[in-house]
């Protein structure tokens, strides 16, 4: 075989393990979840997957939240918390002082920011989970200075996204699987609790306009605003100076999302 012909084979298996990682799924089906060592997984606890789910269903429109995860697990999402933010069915904002809010309400809890700010949780209300314009707009633009973060989909057919992004080195961007991991002990539902939260976060709008005949730079500016904060530095400043200096250290330091041992294959 000559040489363009053996690169051309390699190319061809590179692409294809490639396809094999770019699950839509539902995760709760382990049949279609990669072994333990062929890399890394997103997973929820029962519980998270349950809450994340009744919200997504209580409403036609978007819903946006964060993953909280354990210190020693970074990509096992124990809880689905959401801050107040206006919802239309195709956007999601976040208010800036929720935002701080919870970010000083996980300080105090002991957690650093790669357990609570590093994955970007969010249902789409329609049959695709794939990330719109505007969510790559602002997943970039918000979590583009972390060394690394997700962005996780779930749309009303319960098929996923997941996308592990490295902004460090040369970066990468890795498709991933996601599983409902029930190995560990988790809660029970608590709709009551769960609809408390949601009728204190989410806030339908409804965005009406006469003129459907705006060009497309007027749309995408119409709905540029319907994201997270413009960025995690604005919400920092309203900290004490204690904590802002815990979240800076915290962002500067890294932390390796899976054991060692294990290997990604592009």
């Amino acid at each position: 075989m000559t040489t363009n012909k053996m690169k051309l084979e390699e190319s061809r298996k590179s692409e294809a393990r490639m396809k094999q990682r770019m699950w839509k799924t539902d995760p709760r089906n382990p049949a279609k979840v990669n072994s333990k060592n062929s890399g890394p997984v997103l997973r929820f606890s029962p519980t998270a997957w349950a809450k994340l789910l009744y919200f997504r269903d209580k409403t036609d429109n978007e819903i946006g939240g964060f993953g909280i995860t354990e210190a020693d697990d970074l990509l096992f999402v124990s809880d689905f918390v959401t801050v107040k933010q206006k919802v239309t069915a195709v956007s999601v904002s976040f208010e800036d002082e929720a935002v701080s809010k919870f970010f000083d309400d996980q300080v105090d809890l002991d957690r650093k920011p790669e357990q609570f700010a590093r994955i970007w949780i969010h249902c789409h209300p329609g049959d695709s989970p794939e990330p719109s314009i505007i969510d790559e707009d602002t997943f970039d633009r918000v979590f583009g200075g972390c060394q690394w973060a997700i962005l996780f989909v779930v749309d009303r057919r319960n098929q996923t996204y997941a996308r592990l992004s490295f902004n460090i080195g040369p970066g990468a961007n890795i498709l991933i699987p996601v599983r409902v991991d029930y190995s560990r002990n988790f809660d029970p539902s608590d709709h009551d609790r769960w609809d408390a939260e949601y009728n204190a976060s989410i806030m339908p709008e409804i965005r009406l306009s006469t003129n459907w005949k705006n060009s497309n730079e007027k749309q995408e500016s119409d709905y540029r605003d319907h994201a997270l904060p413009y960025d995690f530095a604005e919400e920092l400043e309203q900290m004490e100076p204690e904590e802002r200096r815990f979240i800076l250290d915290e962002f500067g330091a890294r932390q390796d999302p899976w054991d060692d041992e294990r290997e990604v294959i592009f």
